[in-house]
């Protein structure tokens, strides 16, 4: 079982995170912000992995410490879970739609962190949420996890399903990038590590 757990305490934060790759999508989410806790049981259900998360931030300042720190966190996790990636699929690319909005997702477990995210016209809040923190928190896990991450979403109109394609569509392609397949030998990379 592919699983790591992972306690993180700052001056900002209080973290307790556990993460199973190879889950069948149980999650119980507990950030305080309830439109993150929504997208990360998404993310969760639809990558089939199984996440606990409890975390106490500072939400008197902000989100922004506690959206950041749990990336943080789940980027480790998912970096120190993977072990030493032998026989995974590595790559992956999903396009996920959610009613009127579209999202494309490509990633690459390649031990070199890099983002790229294209999302326009998303309105500045989804309740109390602030958007700009999505970019937060995949810049995060990104630079954590060591992953190659391209989210564009190509389209959409209301600002939630905007964000939720995108998260349902990250979470499908850890899914696909995480698993192992008998036809690949050893590392997937012609280095022969990632």
């Amino acid at each position: 079982m592919r699983s790591y757990k992972i306690n993180r305490t700052t001056t900002e934060t209080d973290i307790s995170l556990k993460l199973s790759i190879d889950g069948t999508g149980e999650s119980s989410i507990q950030t305080g912000i309830g439109f993150f806790d929504h997208m990360l049981t998404l993310l969760t259900r639809h990558g089939l992995f199984d996440l606990q998360v409890v975390c106490n931030g500072d939400l008197e300042v902000d989100q922004h410490h506690s959206v950041e720190d749990v990336g943080i966190a789940l980027g480790e996790a998912f970096r120190q879970a993977l072990g030493n990636k032998v026989g995974i699929t590595r790559f992956a690319s999903i396009t996920t739609p959610m009613d009127e909005a579209l999202s494309t997702v490509s990633l690459d477990i390649s031990g070199r962190a890099y983002l790229v995210y294209q999302a326009k016209d998303l309105k500045e809040k989804v309740g109390n949420f602030d958007t700009e923190l999505v970019e937060e928190f995949f810049q995060a896990f990104a630079s954590n996890a060591k992953v190659t991450l391209h989210i564009h979403n190509v389209y959409g109109k209301n600002t939630h399903h905007m964000i939720e394609s995108i998260f349902k569509g990250f979470g499908r392609a850890l899914d696909i990038a995480t698993q192992k397949s008998e036809r690949i030998k050893g590392i997937p990379s012609t280095k022969g590590s990632l």
